[in-house]
């Protein structure tokens, strides 16, 4: 019989799967790359987070799953509609995360680590993902932007900035909502 953590951990079952769903999707299209869109990697993330109880690591995805559910509406499901795997991914991430962050909480400064995971994941991005698919804008500024921005450097700083303010508000909200409480695994009194 499973013990509550062992159930607890196998949630990570579910973001696991969204991500392996969209790895398949992606590979059919030979579109690998998009696998490091922070939606997608953020699956991935939260699986091993859960996995290997590392509240951290879960935490940092579950920010992520609020701005990616935004901007995957906004640019995915506008301009080219519903995909079962994407919205497996997007959906189905939030709502495990927000179970999770039923039981783990959110603290103060997750945000930050979540800040610092995702500038090492544009700078992975812009090293191994070509610059067509332009993942977390990791190459060039998206289309019409050059009417606002006259350079790429002061378009990414904008960018870059805009992202920390808003992963810190996220943050900020879901500490208020859900303060931590401690590790995944419940205190044995």
């Amino acid at each position: 019989m499973l013990k509550s953590t062992d159930k607890f951990r196998l949630l990570g079952l579910f973001p696991l799967l969204f991500f392996l769903l969209q790895a398949v999707h992606y590979w059919r299209i030979n579109e690998l790359g998009h696998m490091l869109w922070m939606c997608n990697i953020g699956n991935l993330l939260m699986a091993i987070g859960l996995f290997l109880e590392r509240p951290v690591l879960t935490r940092i995805a579950i920010i992520w799953t609020i701005p990616g559910l935004v901007i995957w509406f906004l640019y995915v499901v506008l301009a080219w509609g519903v995909f079962f795997t994407s919205t497996l991914a997007h959906v189905g991430g939030i709502i495990i995360g927000m179970i999770v962050l039923k039981r783990i909480g959110m603290d103060r400064w997750t945000w930050l680590h979540a800040f610092v995971w995702y500038l090492a994941i544009q700078l992975l991005s812009h090293l191994i993902t070509s610059p067509v698919l332009n993942v977390n804008l990791s190459h060039h500024m998206q289309d019409k932007w050059d009417q606002t921005f006259g350079a790429y450097w002061q378009f990414l700083l904008t960018l870059n900035t805009l992202t920390a303010l808003l992963l810190w508000l996220v943050g900020f909200l879901l500490y208020k909502l859900r303060p931590t409480r401690g590790e995944l695994t419940p205190a044995v009194t």
